[in-house]
C-alpha cells in the first residue's frame, strides 16, 4: 500500500472527454478475455496487454495499471432440447430479441479486477474498500464510464442501432398539405409512375402514390417515391400497409427525406385523415422496414457461389490464417486489409516491433503504429483460435476485431467514418492516400506501395497533323471497362433476357451472364479513343485527335479494377451482371508504351519542353519556356452550349463569360461556374472576347505545378469546382482515382485545404504534359509483363453500398477464402465473379 500511496500523484480520476481504452490493448488484440487480462494506465488511460506493459511503463514512467480481467463463463439453455430458435425481433444483437450469436445457451462473466503496481509488480486485489480516495475514485470511474469503443460506436450509429428508437420529426407540427382533392382508397394501391403494387409510400403533402427505394438483392422498387422529393422537396411519405391503429395510436413507417431517416409524426392521424384515410378501417399487409432489414440480414448467406456455401470447408489457423470480425459492415476493410497483408512489401515495413518501441506516447492516433498492430494480429497466428474449440467443422475463428484501426482511418471522412457500407475499390485509394501521407523520411524508408506503383502513358495524335503528344502519371491501381459487345454469348444473354421480359411473374428462369474474357478487358484500354474538339497547335485550330492509353512500368503486383458498377438514367449505381474468364496466368507486354517512336513528330509545345531539357518521352510542363501565350490561342466558343446557358435564364455575357472561364469545357462546367459566382456582379457585365480571354489565359510558369488536362476535365465534368479540382490533383500527383477520394474525404470549408497556391491551370483544349512531384523521386519498379493470380475479392449485391465483400487469397499453394472471421480452404473458387483481382510478377 506504501508504494501506491507514494505514486498518487501520478493517478488521475478521468474527466469528461476522456478516452479510456478498457477493450483492447492499443498495441495488441488482447483483451480482458485474454489470459493475462489488459493493464489499464491509472493515468492515461490506455490499455496494454501483459506482453506491452512494460514498454509503456519503459517509455512513459507510468507505473500504477488497472488490470482487468473477465472470465466467460457458458451456462445451459433454459430452453429443452429440440426447441425452435426464437425468431429475430429486434436488429441488436445479445438483447432480447435480437440475434444471439452464443447460439444456445447464455454467457455470464465473472470479474477479477486488481491494482498492479510496476516495475515491482505488486498486485492489490479488488474491491478494497481501504484504497485511497482518489484510487477509488479513478477505479470506479474506468469501470462505470463508456469505454473509447463505445463512444465511438455510438457515434457511427448516431442513436439507430435497435432500428426502433425514433425521433419526431421536425415536420409534424408544420407540415404542408395541398387542397388538391386526392383521396386515398383503403387498399388496391398501384404506382404512379409504373406497375409496383407493394413497396408503396405515400407523400403526406400531395398525396402522391409512388414505389420506395430498391434492395441490394433486386427487388423493391424504382426509386419513384425519393424521385418525387427531389423534385418537389415534400419531405414526408407513409409505406402503405404498414399503417395499424391500436390502442388509441396509429403507427406506421414514416420517412423524412430531408432528415434521411425513418421518424415518428405524433399528427399522423390528421395527416392521413387530409386524404380520406380512415385508419381504423386498414390493416397491416406489408412488412415494416425494421422486418425487411431483418430478413435481409439473415439472408446473406443465400449469396452461394462467392461464399461457397454449398461446399464443405475445411478450416485452418495458424500464421497468416486469422480471421477479422465484421464491425457492421466492414467486409470491405476486412476484405482489403487481408489481401494487402500478403505482399511481402507490406509485411516488411509493418510486421516490425520496432514500431512500437518508437510510437508516440499515445499509439491510438498514429497511422504506422495501427497498421503495425493490425499486421501482428493477422500474420502472428496468435488470434486464429477457433471459434469452437474441438469442432472440425467451424470455420469461424476468435479472430481480431479492427476497430482502433477503422476509427482511426476512417476519422473526419464522410463515409469511412460511419457503419455504412463502402466501395471496396474508393476504400483501397484512400488507404494508399493515407500510407503516403505517413510515409516519412526522403525516400530512404521502405514505402510498400512501391510494389503497386506503376505508370501510366498516354499517347495523342493530332489526326490532323499527326503529330503527338506524351503524358504519364503514377497509378496504384488499374481500371478496366467490361466490354459488353465482345461477350461470347451474346445471344444467349438476348435469348434470356427476351424469355424473361415474356415469362410469368412466378416462373424461374435459370440466369445468363454475360461471359467476357478478361483479355478483351485489358485490351480494351489500349484502344484508340476520338477526342473531339481537340486544339492542335500543329495546325492552330480545333480537330480530332487519337488517344492510347498503355503502361509505361509494370509494378511487381499488379492490382485490377474490374469497373462492375455504372450509373443508371437515375445516377443511381448499378452493378453488371458479368462472369469473367480469368486466366490463372496472363501475358499483357502487349500494353507496354514506350514513348516516343522512330519517324514520331512532337506538337509544338512539346517540342518547346524538349529544347528545355526534357526528355522526349518524359516532359514536365515545369519544363516548357517561353511558349506562346495561351491567350493568343484561338478559343472558338460553341454556340450550342452558349443557347443551353440561355435557354437555362443566363443572359449572352453571362454565357460566354463562363464558357471562357471554364476554358470551354462544355455546358456542366460553364453551369456550375455561373452558380458558384451567381453573386458576382462582374457576370452580366458586358463582355469583349479580346479582353475577357487574354484575363482568363492561364499563365505558365516554371516551378508551378500543372494539372494533367484530360484528369481535369474529368473532375469537372463531375460537378467539382475547378480549384477544388485542382487542389485535389495537385496532392495526389494527377491521379484521378485518389483525387476523387482526396475531394471526399476532406471538407470543403476547411480553408487551408481550399487555398491553391502556385498553381496554373492550362487550357484543357490542348493536351499537355502531365506534372511530376518536385525533387527526384526513387524511380519506379520495372520487371517483365508476365503475372499470375494470388488474390481476389468478390462484391455481393446490386450496388457498392450494400451487399458482402469476400477474398479468396493464394496460401502455400492453396486457395483461401476469408469471410470475415470465417477462414478455410477454398473448394469452389469464384473467379469469374471477382471486383479486385491481385497479380504478382511471375
Amino acid at each position: 500500500m506504501d508504494l501506491l500511496v507514494e505514486n498518487l500523484p501520478n493517478i488521475r480520476v478521468p474527466a469528461i472527454g476522456d478516452k479510456i481504452f478498457k477493450d483492447e490493448c492499443v498495441y495488441s488484440y488482447d483483451t480482458p478475455e485474454s489470459e493475462d487480462g489488459l493493464f489499464v494506465c491509472m493515468r492515461t488511460f490506455l490499455g496494454f496487454s501483459a506482453k506491452y506493459v512494460n514498454l509503456n511503463y519503459e517509455k512513459t514512467r507510468s507505473r500504477v495499471y488497472l488490470k482487468l480481467k473477465r472470465i466467460k463463463i457458458h451456462e445451459p439453455s433454459e430452453t429443452g432440447d429440440g426447441e425452435q430458435p426464437k425468431k429475430i425481433t429486434k436488429l441488436a444483437i445479445g438483447l432480447e430479441g435480437g440475434y444471439n450469436p452464443g447460439g444456445a445457451g447464455k454467457v455470464s462473466y465473472h470479474e477479477q479486477n486488481e491494482i498492479v503496481i510496476l516495475p515491482e509488480y505488486e498486485r492489490i486485489p479488488l474491491p478494497n474498500e481501504n484504497l485511497p480516495e482518489k484510487v477509488l475514485a479513478c477505479v470506479s470511474s474506468i469501470l462505470a464510464s463508456d469505454s473509447a469503443f463505445l463512444s465511438e460506436e455510438i457515434n457511427s450509429l448516431s442513436g439507430t442501432w435497435d432500428g426502433e428508437k425514433r425521433q419526431i420529426t421536425k415536420h409534424a407540427y408544420n407540415l404542408p398539405q395541398l387542397e388538391n382533392g386526392v383521396k386515398v382508397k383503403p387498399e388496391g394501391w398501384k404506382c404512379e409512375k409504373c406497375d409496383l403494387k407493394d413497396n408503396l409510400w405515400l407523400n403526406l403533402t400531395d398525396g402522391a402514390i409512388l414505389c420506395g427505394r430498391g434492395f441490394f438483392d433486386g427487388s423493391g422498387g424504382n426509386n419513384h417515391a425519393v424521385q418525387h422529393y427531389e423534385q418537389f422537396k415534400y419531405p414526408l411519405a407513409v409505406k402503405l400497409g404498414t399503417i395499424t391503429f391500436t390502442e388509441e395510436k396509429v403507427s406506421a413507417d414514416v420517412y423524412s427525406y430531408d432528415e434521411d431517416s425513418m421518424v415518428e409524426d405524433p399528427l399522423l392521424h390528421n395527416h392521413l385523415a387530409h386524404f380520406g384515410i380512415d385508419v381504423k378501417a386498414l390493416r397491416k399487409t406489408e412488412k415494416t422496414m425494421l422486418e425487411l432489414e431483418l430478413d435481409y440480414n439473415q439472408r446473406i448467406g443465400e449469396w452461394a457461389i462467392i461464399q461457397e456455401s454449398d461446399a464443405k470447408l475445411t478450416p485452418i489457423t495458424g500464421p497468416g490464417f486469422t480471421g477479422m470480425v465484421n464491425l457492421g459492415n466492414s467486409c470491405y476493410l476486412n476484405s482489403v486489409m487481408q489481401v494487402i497483408f500478403t505482399i511481402p512489401d507490406f509485411q516488411h515495413k509493418y510486421h516490425d516491433r520496432n514500431i512500437f518501441c518508437e510510437s508516440p506516447c499515445d499509439p491510438t492516433n498514429d497511422f504506422t503504429t495501427q497498421m503495425a498492430k493490425l499486421s501482428h494480429g493477422l500474420l502472428s497466428g496468435e488470434y486464429s483460435i477457433p471459434l469452437q474449440p474441438g469442432n472440425d467443422n467451424c470455420i469461424e475463428q476468435v479472430g481480431i476485431k479492427p476497430t482502433m484501426f477503422k476509427n482511426l482511418i476512417g476519422r473526419g471522412h464522410c463515409e469511412f467514418s460511419t457503419k455504412r457500407q463502402q466501395d471496396a475499390h474508393e476504400y483501397f485509394l484512400h488507404l494508399v492516400n493515407l500510407i503516403e501521407r505517413h510515409q516519412t523520411g526522403n525516400g530512404s524508408s521502405l514505402n510498400p506501395l512501391d510494389s503497386l506503383k506503376f505508370e501510366i502513358e498516354e499517347r495523342i495524335e493530332c489526326n490532323q497533323s499527326h503529330k503527338v503528344s506524351y503524358t504519364t502519371r503514377s497509378e496504384y491501381i488499374l481500371s478496366l471497362q467490361i466490354p459488353l459487345h465482345k461477350a461470347l454469348n451474346k445471344e444467349e444473354v438476348a435469348a434470356y433476357e427476351e424469355k424473361k421480359k415474356n415469362a410469368d411473374k412466378d416462373e424461374k428462369i435459370d440466369l445468363v451472364r454475360y461471359i467476357v474474357p478478361l483479355e478483351a478487358c485489358y485490351d480494351s484500354l489500349i484502344e484508340p479513343e476520338i477526342i473531339e474538339d481537340f486544339y492542335s497547335t500543329a495546325v492552330n485550330s480545333k480537330t480530332t485527335a487519337s488517344k492510347i492509353t498503355k503502361l509505361r512500368t509494370f509494378p511487381d503486383y499488379l492490382m485490377l479494377h474490374i469497373k462492375k458498377f455504372e450509373l443508371d438514367t437515375n445516377w443511381v449505381p448499378k452493378k453488371l451482371d458479368v462472369s469473367l474468364q480469368i486466366p490463372d496466368e496472363i501475358d499483357i507486354s502487349h500494353l507496354r508504351g514506350r514513348g516516343l517512336q522512330e519517324g514520331e513528330e512532337l506538337l509544338e509545345d512539346t517540342v518547346a519542353g524538349a529544347a528545355a531539357g526534357g526528355s522526349d518521352q518524359h516532359l514536365h510542363p515545369q519544363q516548357l519556356p517561353q511558349q506562346a501565350p495561351v491567350a493568343e490561342q484561338i478559343i472558338v466558343l460553341d454556340s450550342n452550349h452558349i443557347d443551353s446557358l440561355r435557354e437555362c435564364g443566363f443572359s449572352l455575357d453571362a454565357a460566354k463569360r463562363a464558357l471562357v472561364r471554364t476554358h470551354n469545357t462544355g455546358v456542366e462546367a460553364a453551369l456550375n461556374w455561373l452558380l458558384e459566382n451567381s453573386n458576382n456582379p462582374e457576370v452580366n457585365q458586358p463582355f469583349y472576347e479580346d479582353v475577357d480571354i487574354r484575363n482568363t489565359a492561364p499563365k505558365p510558369a516554371i516551378d508551378q505545378f500543372v494539372p494533367d488536362s484530360s484528369a481535369l476535365d474529368s473532375l469537372i465534368n463531375m460537378g467539382i469546382t475547378r480549384e477544388r479540382a485542382t487542389r485535389a490533383l495537385k496532392e495526389t500527383n494527377n491521379s484521378v482515382e485518389m483525387a476523387i477520394d482526396w475531394i471526399f474525404s476532406h471538407d470543403e470549408s476547411d480553408e487551408g485545404l481550399m487555398q491553391v497556391d502556385a498553381v496554373t491551370v492550362p487550357n484543357v483544349t490542348s493536351y499537355q504534359q502531365s506534372s511530376k512531384p518536385p525533387g527526384s523521386p526513387r524511380p519506379l519498379r520495372d520487371g517483365n509483363e508476365k503475372y499470375k493470380l494470388i488474390a481476389i475479392i468478390s462484391h455481393m449485391g446490386t450496388s457498392p453500398m450494400c451487399g458482402h465483400y469476400v477474398s479468396h487469397i493464394l496460401k502455400d499453394g492453396h486457395w483461401v477464402i476469408f469471410n470475415d472471421n470465417k477462414v478455410a480452404i477454398s473448394q469452389n473458387l469464384p473467379k469469374d465473379l471477382g471486383y479486385l483481382y491481385l497479380y504478382e510478377r511471375i
